[in-house]
């Protein structure tokens, strides 16, 4: 009798956990889901939070699993290709226009200071500004008299931003480009005066390629004969902006243009109601252009122009006898003009660099609260990247440019200082946007609250008293 019971006994429990271990092998994943099985938080409860394991920490970004404080941001933007200088190289050739009506979402630039493993970017400011150095909001006035005056320093991309300036902005009344023409029509809204001082609205009106010096004591004269007589009684306003570029990448720029035969040995480098003799300003080559010159002979013109051009062309050369070299001592010249190229960059509306296009976008956006059509692109291949040196010879170029460099570092910092004020604000305003909206949403819910709470204690009420009428 017991032998029967037993084997009827083992045939069931043989067979519940041959069910047990085929249950495991074909769901092996029930194993962790399973065994808080039971544990299930009750409804109106959250469960703990879970905590990620190292393989999940490995595959999701910092952000997921760590709380960082961060700088704000890099502007948003639609995708783009690699980081790299922007090609002003192409001077003369016309780009397609930018793709009018389009608004595109977007998306994070990756910027070339910040590391690639998503940790804090390495950008660590230098100087010290204050808030109104890194405030720049312009109330730009396009209907009145206000004007921007686009300082264009050779082979900083100028010739690109210029063109930006001319077909790339949403305007109420855009510039008129017509094909063939190299200068467009700006036009005020309903006026027939310009409010764009540059080479492709105005020509070069003061000069080919005027410096600082030279802008500022000829575009108010200029801007006062192409006005008209009856608005010359109202004050006018004038923006001052332009582009800077790497010093070793702007100079050999300029050594391939110059070896293709360009001179610009018309410009007029007025300077206290004069242009400098030849004793003052001689050149470097003795036929009609410099085609074909070689780096080493570039580098050996000792009063080559090439040289700080980005300081020379943004300081006031007023303050050290103009071309003359025989008014001051060297070392006391370069301390002057250095400082003067620094004041004068700090104090203008806007100025860009090269090697960061989107952010240049974004921060003339915000400064003149003007919009363009379509996203500044970076381009990642330039003539100048195309050419190979030695580090000795870069580090010539280096010292032949050490008032640019000084320069470059300066305008690189307060640029990024800016870029970073300007983002925290904006984060600040939305922020601010958003408690605004969900303060007047939570309004709205209690305003209507106590209506339908009152609707429905009137009703019983209105119930219960025909109720003792009926009765």
């Amino acid at each position: 009798m017991d032998e029967r019971f037993n084997k009827w006994l083992l045939t069931p429990v043989l067979t519940l956990l041959f069910v047990v271990i085929m249950y495991q092998y074909v769901s092996p994943s029930c194993t962790s889901s399973c065994t808080n099985f039971g544990e299930q938080p009750r409804a109106g409860e959250a469960g703990p939070p879970a905590v990620p394991g190292p393989a999940r920490r490995a595959q999701a970004p910092p952000e997921e699993w760590e709380r960082r404080p961060q700088l704000p941001p890099p502007p948003r933007g639609p995708p783009e290709g690699p980081q790299g200088a922007a090609a002003p190289e192409e001077e003369d050739e016309e780009p397609g226009d930018p793709r009018e009506g389009e608004e595109e979402e977007e998306e994070d630039e990756p910027d070339p200071e910040a590391p690639e493993n998503g940790s804090l970017p390495r950008f660590v400011p230098r100087f010290n500004f204050t808030l109104k150095d890194l405030t720049r909001f312009v109330d730009f006035n396009i209907k009145g008299r206000d004007v921007i005056v686009f300082l264009h320093i050779q082979k900083t991309g100028g010739t690109t931003f210029g063109r930006h300036l001319v077909k790339n902005i949403r305007l109420e009344q855009p510039c008129s480009c017509k094909a063939g023409q190299k200068k467009c029509t700006c036009h005020r809204p309903g006026k027939k005066e310009t409010w764009l001082f540059s080479r492709f609205s105005t020509g070069w009106s003061c000069g080919l390629h005027a410096d600082w010096t030279e802008l500022t004591n000829c575009v108010p004269a200029i801007m006062e004969k192409k006005d008209c007589p009856r608005n010359h009684s109202h004050t006018r306003n004038f923006y001052y902006i332009t582009m800077l570029r790497d010093p070793v990448s702007r100079y050999l720029s300029e050594w391939k243009h110059v070896q293709r035969g360009a001179t610009w040995k018309t410009s007029l480098h007025m300077c206290d109601g004069r242009s400098p003799t030849p004793d003052e300003l001689p050149t470097c080559y003795p036929g009609d252009d410099w085609s074909g010159v070689s780096l080493r002979e570039f580098m050996d013109c000792s009063y080559n122009l090439a040289n700080n051009r980005q300081v020379r062309m943004l300081a006031d050369l007023s303050l050290v006898g103009c071309y003359n070299l025989t008014f001051m001592n060297e070392s006391e010249r370069n301390t002057i003009l250095l400082q003067s190229a620094k004041n004068n960059l700090k104090n203008m509306a806007f100025f860009g660099l090269t090697e960061f296009q989107r952010k240049t976008q974004f921060l003339f956006e915000r400064t003149f609260n003007l919009k363009f059509i379509s996203p500044f692109t970076q381009f990642n291949i330039t003539r100048a990247s195309n050419v190979e040196i030695n580090e000795g010879a870069r580090q010539r170029i280096e010292e032949l440019n050490f008032l640019d460099m000084q320069l470059y570092e300066y305008a690189k910092d307060l640029f990024q200082q800016r870029y970073h004020h300007t983002k925290q604000l904006e984060h600040q305003r939305d922020r601010q946007k958003r408690r605004e909206e969900r303060r007047l949403q939570r309004e709205h819910r209690d305003h209507q609250w106590p209506k339908e709470d009152g609707a429905a204690e009137g009703t019983v009420t209105e119930d219960y008293n025909s109720q003792v009428v009926r009765w």
